[in-house]
């Protein structure tokens, strides 16, 4: 388990004369550094490097950290006492984030030693012969004391202009160790923590196993798949998707976009040959880590096509090229997308990525998220599991038929459409908002990047162009404030416009006046496409495809018109809770699950099955092929806390 007092990445320090010229450097791909605590109560920064003398530096009041790149794992501080400057990068993230807060937390609870009537020189002069000793683990009271020195008084989603101003002197205020506001939460109250299961997937992960999780829905799947994500050093770990949306959810580029083989239609040597130019070939090369969410939609056959490419591309014939997989997702829910072959009229049976030969060779550990955190309501849960099996009972039959008569709405704000198809979402909230009275306000996004819009529509959900009146029902895009509900998915109402900008009231009874937000969009090369917009869409209907990863507090649906298996599992799981859900004329014919995906899950150690009743929809198909039981993950991992902690 890694201490909140120690970090490993790559560092370069230097030393500045009184001209401001480097008198001496040292600099190192891979470098540990420690917090330590000397005699005089002093915090120190020690960075050890190979075939060097440890360095210790020592954090002053006025010192400074810059943490605007925190997010891809840099960092730089500066020391004025030794006019020296520690550049870090290449830092798993959440490891530097837990260690820069740690750091600041000790310095704002720090204390000299009483009685110390040691003079400054008598210090300097003891600065080698000091004992140093590793920081204590930082307590709740210590962060409560540390948050209440960087927090301003605010409302619940808006900082007071006052805040903003306590901001501004702090950071330029050079008698004191700056307040660094990322560091902790924006409130009081901790953020989610992982659970037992999660800690062990991640340990996995940071050991260097192949690792596939996967989970019924609600179980935090994209939730552990970001800490993994923020646990690994980014210079080399990429976070692919197989949509651009469930890109965006965890920072990433699709899958298509990292591999540089387009659509994967050409050839094998076609695909290898435009894999090995700039710059694919450089990303290919560079990567340790590949993470893919959301497997269960990509297609078999470009599994195995770019997993040939990686080993030739990367002259290794180890899977994927030697490459560490991690893969994330949920079989049972949405399956690749096929088409009709030239003259054929139906589309074949998707083949999955568990069901190739590239998969069995990559051993991976496959581990079963089971606790799960969207629903509370066991009831619900039970219904919820036989459904994602494509089991339907009377019990289940009778649960959603009784839904349909239930009043969901509440001070204005209506039930969320899900469709199936996503011109049948466009079409009704086109029809609603055309319906409402009064005066349309039209949001245009800034997109930063010239002709990156069409990507940004793919990639995001937030519009390129938002039309908007009062009374408008809406979803907010964005996690805004986790204490106050105001979340990814929440619905609400326009009230009135303020200063050009919508006034929402949301379910919960709390009001937001939506500021533009932004949304960051990587490229496989690297670069950011930005989009500033009002959070918000228009919320009358969504389509399921969209809506996955989203929990929702007022959905109905209508699934007669549900195409895939899994398709029917995904709309009802989208909800919070029975009371919040009504579904339109259920049938049992809507609800099925693929064959192959009921084998394959039947053949993972440790898998509680349920077992199915008729299987609607579903032709006869040929059973899996793979016979070989996935491993399951056995480490017995024991710990007393998270293995990453954000405050």
């Amino acid at each position: 388990m890694e201490k909140d007092s120690f970090l490993c990445c790559e560092v370069n320090i230097q030393w500045l004369n009184k001209q401001g010229l480097v008198q001496r450097k040292v600099a190192s791909k891979k470098a540990n550094l420690r917090l330590l605590r000397g005699d005089t109560r002093d915090v120190f920064i020690e960075v050890v490097v190979e075939k060097a003398a440890p360095v210790k530096l020592k954090f002053s009041k006025g010192a400074q950290v810059h943490n605007r790149f925190m997010a891809e794992g840099k960092s730089s501080l500066k020391f004025p006492d030794e006019n020296a400057s520690l550049f870090l990068s290449n830092a798993p993230p959440e490891q530097l984030k837990t260690f820069l807060k740690t750091l600041f937390i000790k310095m704002a609870n720090g204390k000299p030693l009483q009685n110390s009537s040691a003079s400054l020189r008598t210090q300097v002069l003891s600065h080698k012969s000091s004992k140093f000793e590793e920081i204590s683990p930082v307590t709740n009271g210590e962060m409560d004391k540390a948050f209440k020195k960087v927090s301003g008084r605010s409302t619940e989603t808006t900082p007071s202009p006052l805040a903003n101003k306590k901001r501004k002197i702090e950071r330029s205020s050079t008698d004191k160790a700056p307040a660094a506001k990322k560091l902790y939460s924006g409130s009081p109250v901790p953020t989610e923590q992982l659970d037992m299961e999660q800690r062990e997937v991640l340990q996995a992960c940071i050991s260097g196993q192949n690792v596939f999780f996967t989970g019924s829905a609600g179980t935090g799947k994209s939730f552990l798949l970001r800490k993994i994500i923020g646990a690994l050093p980014p210079d080399v770990t990429i976070a692919t998707a197989s949509t651009g949306v469930a890109a965006c959810h965890i920072g990433g580029i699709t899958l298509h976009q990292f591999a540089g083989i387009g659509g994967g239609d050409a050839s094998l040597e076609r695909s290898v040959e435009m894999a090995s130019k700039p710059p694919a070939v450089s990303i290919w090369r560079k990567c340790k880590h590949l993470i893919i969410d959301e497997i269960s939609m990509v297609d078999g056959v470009y599994f195995e096509k770019i997993e040939e490419v990686a080993r030739r591309v990367r002259r290794n014939e180890k899977p994927f090229g030697g490459i560490q997989l991690i893969l994330c997702g949920d079989f049972f829910q949405l399956p690749p997308v096929t088409r009709p072959a030239p003259g054929e009229k139906k589309s074949p049976s998707p083949r999955f990525c568990f069901m190739t030969e590239a998969w069995r060779n990559c051993r991976l550990n496959t581990f079963e998220l089971k606790q799960v955190h969207r629903q509370t309501d066991n009831k619900f849960i039970t219904v919820l599991n036989k459904i994602r099996f494509g089991k339907v009972d009377e019990d289940v039959v009778k649960t959603l038929t009784a839904t349909s008569k239930q009043k969901i709405e509440g001070d204005g704000i209506l039930a969320t459409r899900l469709c199936s198809h996503t011109k049948d979402a466009d079409i009704i909230n086109e029809s609603k908002l055309k319906a409402l009275g009064g005066e349309t306000k039209i949001f245009e996004a800034q997109d930063l990047v010239p002709g990156s819009s069409k990507q940004l529509d793919m990639q995001t959900t937030v519009p390129g162009k938002l039309e908007l009146k009062i009374g408008a029902q809406v979803m907010l895009l964005k996690n805004i404030n986790l204490s106050a509900g105001l979340v990814n998915g929440a619905r609400g109402i326009v009230k009135l416009f303020r200063d050009g900008l919508p006034l929402i009231q949301f379910k919960n009874k709390k009001e937001y006046l939506a500021q533009p937000e932004q949304w960051i969009v990587k490229t496989a090369g690297g670069a950011s496409l930005t989009r500033k917009q009002v959070p918000l869409r228009l919320a009358w209907a969504f389509s399921i495809h969209k809506s996955q990863g989203l929990t929702l507090d007022c959905v109905e649906m209508s699934l007669g018109r549900v195409f895939e298996a899994g398709q029917a599992y995904v709309a009802l799981s989208r909800a919070r809770s029975l009371d919040a859900l009504r579904v339109l004329d259920f049938n049992s014919s809507q609800v099925w699950a693929n064959p192959d995906v009921i084998s394959f899950y039947k053949s993972i150690d440790d898998f509680k099955f349920i077992p199915l009743g008729p299987v609607h929809k579903s032709n006869i198909q040929k059973k899996d092929p793979m016979k070989k039981k996935s491993t399951f993950g056995k480490s017995k991992l024991m710990m007393d806390k998270p293995l990453v902690t954000i405050c």
